[in-house]
């Protein structure tokens, strides 16, 4: 069965899409940590980032440090948070999450609650930094 990542990739379930190349899409999270708080995964569903061949592994995280550094362009933060830790999703990602305080990146935190408006405009900014 497809992942709920797989089914974005599909275009099953839509999603605020910020950059895509052929290897990879970057797309918000909708239960964001921190406004621009954005997930990276590959377009090859494949569970545990380890387990993803070289190409891929290394294309993912090409692709992430490009999405980052317009992240950081689009959204006020001190620095970026690089997370690999989801085992909600058996498809290999990376959070993103812009940060000013260590606090910031803690998934403990209550999740922001934004309007379709409010995750549209951080989507755009992003991807015109991109």
């Amino acid at each position: 069965m497809a992942s709920i990542f797989t089914k974005i990739i599909n275009g099953d379930i839509p999603c605020y899409k910020v950059a895509e190349n052929d290897k990879c899409i970057a797309f918000l999270d909708i239960s964001p940590l921190t406004k621009g708080h954005t997930l990276v995964i590959p377009k090859k569903e494949i569970d545990y980032i380890l387990d993803l061949d070289d190409e891929t592994y290394l294309a993912l995280m090409e692709f992430a440090k490009k999405v980052g550094v317009a992240i950081k362009k689009a959204i006020p933060c001190n620095r970026l948070s690089i997370q690999v830790i989801g085992l909600e999703v058996p498809h290999a990602h990376i959070h993103l999450i812009p940060m000013n305080t260590m606090s910031d990146c803690n998934f403990a935190n209550p999740k922001l609650k934004l309007n379709k408006e409010e995750f549209e405009t951080i989507a755009q900014k992003i991807k015109a930094a991109f």
